[in-house]
């Protein structure tokens, strides 16, 4: 995600956003724009009702991701936020909606509907093994890992889940980022003390171990939510299906790259 020229008064702009987003306070514009976004007409059928569980507005508001920008939708299924973010960076801006392999066979259908006739014409669509994504360095504005994080620790036994480098994975998505880019981090939570842990048997992770993973990396927090948070959740059952589909309690944190 590239600022748009100059590149430096818009990123004094963004910063000033995050800042009054992490303090709680949203400019009176932000509303409208994100809230445009989800509210399109010509969105996929059915994402309405993701919209009412997962408050893409709401959570989307504290990046600050807006015009000429470039993001990376990491494992990004059938692209539910792919669509959003085109509508975010606008014709000017580059969405990288990326896959691997299993991704890709899980998100058919639905996937190939979205991108069809070419109707999100600032989406690049890319199937790649997570091992070599090759992201150029300084190249992205904002990653966004929607429910997906806790699969770069899940090891199958099966085969289904490839294996790679999940260390080499992560040190590449943030030197992928921009100084001063921002990472959407929205994941199932698991129990306090669990870390990665439950990552394959009940695909949640906890979220102390999702911050320290990204601060050793040299990110830091600068906004979190609590939109998606459900008390009920026991945070011992698995996250994809029912009877937790769509009721699991969920963390929210958006961090930033130290700007030079």
């Amino acid at each position: 995600m590239k600022f748009p020229t100059p590149s430096l008064r818009h990123g004094l702009a963004v910063a000033a956003f995050l800042a009054m987003s992490a303090a709680g306070v949203a400019p009176s514009h932000a509303a409208d724009r994100f809230d445009a976004a989800v509210g399109a007409p010509n969105r996929n059928a059915g994402d309405d009702k993701r919209d009412a569980v997962d408050h893409p507005a709401q959570i989307l508001r504290l990046t600050g991701i807006g015009p000429g920008m470039h993001v990376a939708d990491v494992l990004a299924g059938d692209g539910y936020y792919s669509e959003l973010l085109s509508a975010l960076v606008g014709p000017k801006g580059h969405v990288l909606m990326l896959n691997n392999s299993a991704f890709d066979k899980w998100s058919d259908g639905g996937r190939q509907k979205r991108l069809a006739g070419n109707r999100l014409s600032n989406v690049e669509y890319r199937v790649v093994d997570l091992d070599h994504m090759d992201l150029a360095a300084n190249s992205l504005d904002a990653i966004v890992l929607s429910k997906v994080y806790h699969d770069l620790y899940w090891v199958d036994a099966t085969g289904e889940w490839p294996k790679f480098d999940t260390s080499g994975v992560l040190d590449h998505l943030v030197a992928a980022l921009k100084p001063g880019g921002v990472l959407l981090l929205v994941d199932h939570s698991a129990q306090a003390g669990h870390g990665s842990h439950d990552a394959s048997s009940l695909h949640r992770i906890e979220e102390s171990f999702a911050r320290h993973d990204f601060e050793k990396r040299g990110l830091h927090v600068i906004a979190h939510s609590d939109a998606l948070r459900m008390p009920d959740d026991k945070r011992d059952m698995v996250s994809y299906k029912p009877p937790m589909l769509y009721k699991t309690d969920r963390f929210v944190l958006v961090f930033r790259k130290a700007s030079r």
